[in-house]
């Protein structure tokens, strides 16, 4: 049975994730789910979820050590499918510039930035329900079109330098990546377990994905 494994590095209440991976998962016979901060666990999982909610220097630096060397030993050497969860999406930038500039994953090139709207009658942080609006295909994205809502909570953004590895913006005074994608890799800046049908199908999406 495929093991997908919710990390627990420290930086984020994960049970309503939990809950909604384990949901989709007995829907889709998608496996087991287990939450687990194990170098261990993550070393030896089919599937890997980074959840959270914090600061980019913080949250980096929680990872450091045998997390990041299990994760990176998953995700780049056995190539097992990797989601990250807003602040866990941010960390699979190039680096961060939330207070310190700070080197991510570098798994998607990109940097993270403070969101500045244009239209200063939009409020920072970037809070509550946006329509997405789909830029490419992927299988991540089956039966996900432009217009289904996803539910944010967030003051910095991933600027894309590589315009190819965006799935999916929204508009808060200017695009705002939702979504992005490169190899067995990939994120989302809002939280699918709190977006309900459409967060749902992206769950059960990502625990049938094979890239």
């Amino acid at each position: 049975m495929a093991r997908t494994v919710l990390i627990d590095a420290g930086f984020g209440n994960l049970h309503s994730a939990e809950k909604a991976f384990q949901r989709m998962a007995r829907e889709t016979d998608g496996g087991e789910i287990v939450v687990s901060g194990a170098a261990e666990d993550i070393a030896a999982a089919d599937r890997l979820v980074l959840p959270g909610d914090g600061a980019f220097p913080a949250c980096m630096r929680a990872l450091r050590g045998p997390l990041e060397e299990a994760l990176r030993e998953a995700v780049e050497h056995r190539a097992i499918p990797f989601l990250g969860i807003c602040i866990g999406m941010q960390l699979m930038a190039r680096e961060g510039h939330e207070y310190e500039t700070v080197p991510g994953l570098g798994w998607i090139d990109g940097h993270v930035v403070k969101i500045e709207p244009s239209d200063l009658s939009l409020t920072v942080p970037h809070m509550g329900w946006n329509d997405l609006v789909i830029e490419r295909p992927h299988p991540l994205l089956d039966g996900i079109a432009t217009g289904d809502h996803a539910y944010f909570v967030h003051s910095y953004h991933m600027a894309m330098d590589r315009a190819g590895e965006r799935l999916a913006h929204v508009d808060h005074g200017g695009d705002i990546t939702a979504i992005v994608a490169k190899d067995n890799a990939a994120g989302m800046q809002f939280h699918p377990e709190k977006s309900q049908e459409a967060g749902l199908r992206l769950i059960a999406n990502f625990l049938g994905w094979a890239p």
